[in-house]
Parts: C-alpha cells; sequence; structure tokens
C-alpha cells in the first residue's frame, strides 16, 4: 500500500484502455477520481459500474469510454443520462458498447471475481431478454438438480476505483453507510485506487462499518470532499441542486463542452 497524490496513482493505474470498475452506491461516489481521469484525457476505458449515475454521463461526455458494463442506469430523483443516451443514439463523441445485467448478476460477477472463480451461478435472467444481448451471460444445467442456472462471467478488472471516509497510516481503510459492491470489486480486481476523506492514526470502530485491510489494496489518495456532489456520510451532504443542474447542462452538446472545460482546466 502506497499513499499518493491522486493525479500520480490515475497517471500509473489508469492507462488509455483499461478496464476499470468505478463503485460505490448513493454515496462513496468517487467523482474527484473520475474528474482526474478526464483531466489526464483518457480514453478506450471499459467501465463497470452498477448503477452508472452522472459521474459516468461525464466521463462518457469526455470521450473516455468505449464500453459500459452495468445493471442500471440514470440521473437519481431527475432522469435519463443525456450524454449517455447521445452516445448510444447517436454516436457522440463516438459511439459505445454496452453490456448489461440485473443488479444481482453483476453483483454475483464481483464476487465471481474477488473469489477467483471464471463465473457466478445464480437463479435470474430467466424471462428476460438480457441473455440474448448480452455475452457475459449463459445458462447452464445444474449436475445436481437438472435445474437451469445463469451463469455470468466473472468481473476482474484492471483497476477499482472507490471513495471511503477514512484510512489509518498503515493503509488500511474504513467505510460506512451504503456500502454497494466496493469490497467485492476492490478484491477483485488486480489493483486499486482508494480515495479516502482523511488519514488517522487509528481506526475507532463504527457500527456497521467495512474494514479494507492494507494487505488487499494497492494505493490510497487523500481527497477531501472526493464524492461531491454525491455525499460521504459523516463528513458530507449529497449536493441535490447540482445532479438537478446537471439535467439541462447534460442535454446540450455546446453547454456540456463548456462544463467540460471547467473540469479540464
Amino acid at each position: 500500500m502506497r499513499i499518493v497524490p491522486l493525479a500520480d496513482a490515475v497517471a500509473d493505474l489508469v492507462p488509455d484502455g483499461a478496464d476499470i470498475a468505478i463503485e460505490g452506491f448513493s454515496h462513496l461516489v468517487p467523482f474527484a477520481a473520475a474528474h482526474e481521469i478526464i483531466r489526464q484525457g483518457r480514453t478506450g476505458l471499459t467501465v463497470t459500474r452498477m448503477v452508472p449515475d452522472i459521474l459516468v454521463d461525464q466521463l462518457i461526455g469526455a470521450g473516455a469510454v468505449t464500453k459500459l458494463v452495468f445493471s442500471w442506469a440514470g440521473n437519481p430523483g431527475v432522469g435519463s443520462l443525456h450524454r449517455f443516451r447521445d452516445a448510444v443514439e447517436h454516436g457522440w463523441p463516438h459511439p459505445i458498447a454496452l453490456e448489461e445485467h440485473t443488479h444481482a448478476g453483476l453483483a454475483n460477477a464481483y464476487v465471481a471475481g474477488a473469489s477467483g472463480l471464471p463465473f457466478a451461478v445464480l437463479r435470474g435472467y430467466v424471462g428476460t431478454s438480457l441473455a440474448a444481448h448480452t455475452d457475459g451471460v449463459r445458462f447452464v444445467r445444474c449436475p445436481f438438480t437438472d435445474e437451469t442456472l445463469a451463469a455470468v462471467r466473472a468481473v476482474r478488472p484492471d483497476v477499482a476505483v472507490i471513495h471511503a471516509q477514512r484510512a489509518d497510516r498503515r493503509g488500511n481503510v474504513q467505510l460506512w453507510g451504503i456500502s454497494g459492491v466496493q469490497k467485492e470489486a476492490v478484491l477483485a480486481a488486480r489493483r486499486s485506487l482508494v480515495t479516502v476523506e482523511e488519514v488517522v492514526e487509528e481506526l475507532s470502530p463504527v457500527p456497521g462499518a467495512t474494514l479494507l485491510p492494507y494487505w488487499a489494496l494497492d494505493t490510497l489518495c487523500v481527497a477531501e470532499g472526493g464524492a461531491r456532489p454525491s455525499y460521504t456520510e459523516g463528513y458530507g451532504e449529497r449536493d441535490n441542486d447540482f445532479y438537478a443542474a446537471w439535467d439541462p447542462v447534460s442535454r446540450d452538446r455546446t453547454r456540456f463542452t463548456q462544463w467540460l472545460r471547467g473540469v479540464a482546466a
């Protein structure tokens, strides 16, 4: 585990063409790391995120994403992702490939990756058309019960990017609140980039907290407010006005391009 500036971490861990997981559900969304990826002009990325929100909308509009693996997409509480829709419907700024899953399917794919297995098995996808359009899903017959089950290819990204509340000086990371699949994504990935609000001498217990040990992690960066405009439980509230304001910005290519220049500056 090493503690480095965020710009150095992105330069090292996220080359063009990387396969990256970006996780954080409702809060702990790693906006600071994603904006640094945009600043460094990365392209050709395969991005896996269970719930692509405006963070992924921004990455797509910036031309960073070639393929998106996901299980739901939208601007929470507001509506569509217009940069996402523009890329799919009109190929702007370039076309993107899609691999869509159910929440349970993609969560299990992370678990399989974290477990070193080639795929996960679950009861799911039956009665949907997802398997017909998704290379990562097959149906198999159980050798014990003869039941038909869904097999979902494991997610094994080059790097997982997450945000958390804090870490100690050894690099142990502590996060709490709605945890999503951060733990599974980090354990499934070959390397990890974790941003935290602060580094403390000692981690005090928090009910329901998840501890990611330093030996399972790769790179740590201090990024105060690193989830903004999302929130970090115990450190900052969600900026609901930004999510509402993003809708008209993302609808218009010119306004989005102006916003993008501001991030890149």
